[in-house]
């Protein structure tokens, strides 16, 4: 059985009650249920993480190295600044498919920018909580390349973006 770890950032513990019009109006507990069953229906064990604190995600991260076979990860607000987070996940050989319930690229313009993507091997993004479930087929897929550096400029942008291919929903 394969382990997954599902770790979500800042400000993802208030789902269902933040900005529910652009997030929606199910809770954190609710995406965790989701993902955990479609998890177990793929014989994934899913471990469930959350904080808003910085040090704790990278220290999680950590403690993937050679425990956990995948990380399915929505950084939140540190997608656009935390080097900390992006080097965390260098470190480490897990890989990670970064996850935005909402399509950053529709919003403001901050938002398109992602440093923590090129250490991820795919990035998926507005699609809902269905968005993780996509994350968790990829690490399936055993996909191992990362993103990397100006990857926004090799991939055409869309909802998912995997490194060394396109991929496109059918």
């Amino acid at each position: 059985m394969k382990k997954i770890l599902l770790m979500n950032g800042p400000n993802l513990n208030m789902l269902g009650i933040r900005e529910p019009g652009v997030y929606g109006n199910n809770t954190l507990a609710e995406l965790e249920r989701q993902v955990i069953e479609y998890g177990a229906a793929h014989d994934c064990e899913v471990e469930c993480f959350q904080s808003n604190h910085e040090g704790d995600l990278v220290e999680k991260i950590h403690a993937t190295h050679g425990a956990c076979d995948g990380i399915i990860y929505n950084p939140g607000a540190h997608t656009h600044y935390s080097y900390a987070l992006r080097d965390a996940l260098g470190s480490v050989s897990t890989p990670c498919v970064e996850v935005h319930i909402s399509d950053v690229d529709a919003r403001e313009p901050f938002r398109r920018i992602s440093v923590i993507a090129p250490a991820c091997v795919a990035q998926v993004k507005g699609r809902g909580f269905a968005g993780y479930c996509d994350a968790l087929d990829i690490l399936l897929e055993g996909v191992t390349e990362r993103l990397g550096e100006g990857y926004e400029n090799r991939y055409k942008s869309g909802q998912v973006i995997m490194a060394g291919r396109d991929y496109h929903d059918e």
